[in-house]
């Protein structure tokens, strides 16, 4: 008897639908005359917290600096808590069964039927460790869809679990990271704010990115410059010339004088070439890929999206969704001939094709691309908003398997003089749809003007005054284009680009989170209220402002470069050249680097709570606070207070204890005006107020 453990009911009821022999259902598991198949509810274990390793003296759980940092020699999990903090009985009643089936003596074999990533990998062999009294043979059930055909050829085809001990080996330390990341930082920053701040990993650097863009656009301040450029009739047709010359606002003379210079030449057509070309279709999907197209064309959030694709596979309906490529397996070639030729019947002009844009093995990690798969739902069988994600998924793979090719004319024409520069006009006609057809093609038709090699073009160019434009806030698309590779810039992140950069850097792990998390930690922070997305766009909210404002004055540096140097060690985790503590060890001196960072007087803001004088208005305690330091008298109607933040500097603790002993701070350096200059000034009591004091 094999017994199957899959990771949610879903599967095991599509795993017992794809295997030939009678099942009978029981409690918390099918039982047939070869197989068992039970499941796991998503995780059922998740790590002890710190009080298992470091209790505190008191025996209390109350967080506080007398237990961080820690950093378990070994880590431990324990039976999922639910929200009083007790051991969840729905998992622990469903763990019960699969320790019962584990123990069986009439079964041989356990298989793993986690998801098909490094987190599906380690849920199941984690229940197993800990349900399982005697070693038996383990195998690994490994699904790219959910279809009958594909769990049946899984089935025959099963490896031994350790052939993918890299993989779990990798899921492993990442969840240790985590939680040194997560449960140290989160309880150091909320002990030293006040305030509870979710410190993790990946959700920090994607808030400060969100952040930094915010800043930018809250902070530009426009300018003028000069464009130069001309827009005159020729052939009875405006003709659009705009220099790559620019001037800022102080040299409209400049600008004046190479319009002068420019008119003053004759223009003429000196090149034109037009060919007939063939339009390539986008790459198939990946989550984030689509994820883009969702957000920007329905606006549809990342967990949404995720949400819907997800049951589109559990349903059979196409395959594995958290998937990095773009690209098929090689191996995948005779499946990939099986849908298409489902997908004939339904009318689509669709035929195989071998091609390196579609089959690419160097360009897989563990998944190839989203698809659909044989299995065709009815229209009627799908929600709206299913059937809105599934025909997006259809129309690409119809579009890059189409037999009719999108053809168009390109022209490009060149007007040229004696000066230097030269100005290149393109535009593209469609010829034949093709493809475009059934997918999505942007591109609108630009129609050059008539204009032969010889002829002469009519110039006027003048400075025209321009304002220079705010950066944009994030979109779906940019933050998923910015989190696959925060290193890139962000022009370069096209669809048909040339696309060997981006997956060096996933396969580096220079990406923040994984198409696996990425989607469950933006949602986190938009939960958080950190940030929001309103239709597909991403803006910071007070609460994201004040994580990241705490988190520097902290001196907790969660950045881009700190999140993909651990990135970079779970892929080498992965590869077999880093083992699990080889990767801790880099966690481990990163936190404890922001543990033993020395404050001086000037930045040391102290805990939450500190008390640091008495209060000139009313006699009570200052104190430490959420927003800086204040009077505990605020119950009874006394608003004395100081910043912990003025104008743009750091009001250390040690400053306003002097502030409240003599009436006058010690000299501050590094404040900074709404004009942008720097000053230095005492800040003093003043008809209890504070105030600057330059004297």
């Amino acid at each position: 008897m094999k017994l199957i453990i899959a990771e949610k009911p879903s599967l095991a009821r599509n795993i017992v639908a794809g295997i030939d022999d009678k099942f009978t259902k029981k409690n918390g598991f099918f039982e047939g005359s070869n197989y068992i198949v039970t499941w796991a509810i998503g995780h059922l274990f998740s790590l002890a917290d710190i009080e298992t390793y470091s209790p505190n003296p008191d025996g209390s759980v109350k967080w506080s600096m007398n237990n961080i940092p820690c950093f378990p020699e070994k880590f431990q999990f324990e039976i999922k808590k639910d929200k009083n903090k007790q051991p969840d009985s729905g998992i622990k009643r469903q763990f019960e069964i699969i320790k019962s089936l584990c123990n069986r003596n009439d079964v041989e074999t356990i298989v793993n039927a986690g998801d098909a990533d490094r987190e599906g990998e380690i849920i199941i062999r984690i229940c197993v460790d800990k349900a399982l009294d005697n070693a038996k043979p383990f195998k690994r059930l490994w699904l790219p869809d959910q279809t009958p055909q594909t769990i049946k050829t899984a089935i025959d085809s099963m490896e031994d679990e350790n052939s993918y001990d890299n993989l779990a080996a990798e899921g492993y330390a990442r969840t240790y990271i985590d939680w040194l990341y997560g449960v140290n930082l989160t309880r150091y920053a909320t002990l030293k704010s006040g305030t509870l701040l979710r410190v993790g990993r990946v959700i920090v650097p994607i808030v400060k990115a969100i952040y930094d863009r915010d800043m930018s656009i809250r902070n530009f301040k426009p300018d003028i410059y000069y464009a130069i450029i001309s827009k005159e009739l020729t052939k009875d047709e405006e003709i659009e010339l705009v220099s790559k010359l620019k001037f800022d606002k102080q040299k409209l003379k400049d600008a004046e004088s190479v319009c002068e210079n420019y008119n003053s030449v004759i223009w003429k057509v000196t090149g034109k070439k037009s060919k007939k070309d063939t339009l390539a279709p986008g790459k198939l999907y990946s989550l984030s890929k689509l994820q883009n197209v969702l957000g920007k064309k329905f606006k549809m959030s990342m967990d949404e999206s995720l949400s819907i694709v997800q049951g589109l596979y559990e349903k059979g309906y196409v395959t594995y969704p958290r998937t990095n490529s773009e690209y098929l397996a090689e191996a995948e070639q005779g499946k990939v001939k099986t849908i298409i030729e489902s997908i004939k019947k339904l009318g689509y002009p669709i035929e195989f094709k071998h091609k390196k844009t579609i089959f690419d093995d160097s360009k897989i990690e563990s998944h190839s691309a989203l698809t659909p798969t044989y299995k065709i739902p009815v229209k009627t069988e799908l929600s709206d908003k299913e059937f809105m994600v599934y025909s997006t998924i259809m129309r690409r793979f119809v579009a890059v398997f189409c037999s009719e090719e999108c053809t168009v004319a390109k022209t490009e024409i060149t007007i040229s003089s004696e000066l230097e520069e030269s100005f290149v006009l393109k535009g593209t006609v469609m010829l034949e749809p093709g493809w475009t057809k059934y997918d999505d093609y942007n591109k609108k038709d630009k129609i050059l003007p008539a204009l032969e090699k010889g002829d002469e073009v009519n110039v006027n160019f003048k400075p025209v005054e321009k304002e220079t434009s705010p950066p944009k806030h994030y979109t779906i698309e940019t933050l998923n284009n910015y989190l696959k590779n925060p290193f890139r810039d962000e022009k370069n992140a096209v669809e048909n680009e040339n696309d060997e950069e981006e997956y060096k850097a996933m396969f580096e792990g220079l990406e923040l989170g994984t198409e696996a998390t990425r989607t469950g930690i933006i949602d986190n922070a938009v939960k958080s209220r950190y940030i929001e997305l309103k239709k597909d766009v991403y803006k910071i909210l007070p609460d994201g402002e004040y994580l990241i404002n705490s988190l520097q004055l902290l001196h907790i540096s969660m950045d881009k470069y700190k999140t993909a140097e651990v990135g970079k060690a779970l892929k080498k985790v992965y590869r077999g050249e880093f083992d699990i503590s080889q990767s801790i060890e880099i966690a481990r001196n990163e936190i404890k680097s922001i543990f033993e960072y020395q404050f001086t007087e000037d930045e040391d803001i102290g805990f939450f709570g500190d008390k640091v004088g008495v209060c000139p208005i009313c006699g009570k305690d200052v104190a430490r606070n959420k927003f800086g330091y204040g009077c505990t008298g605020y119950k009874d109607g006394c608003r004395f207070s100081v910043g912990s933040r003025i104008c743009g500097k750091i009001i250390s603790l040690n400053a306003v204890r002097i502030l409240l002993e003599k009436g006058r701070s010690p000299q501050i350096n590094g404040f900074v005006s709404k004009n942008g200059k720097n000053f230095s000034a005492a800040l003093k009591i003043e008809n209890d107020k504070v105030v600057f004091d330059f004297n």
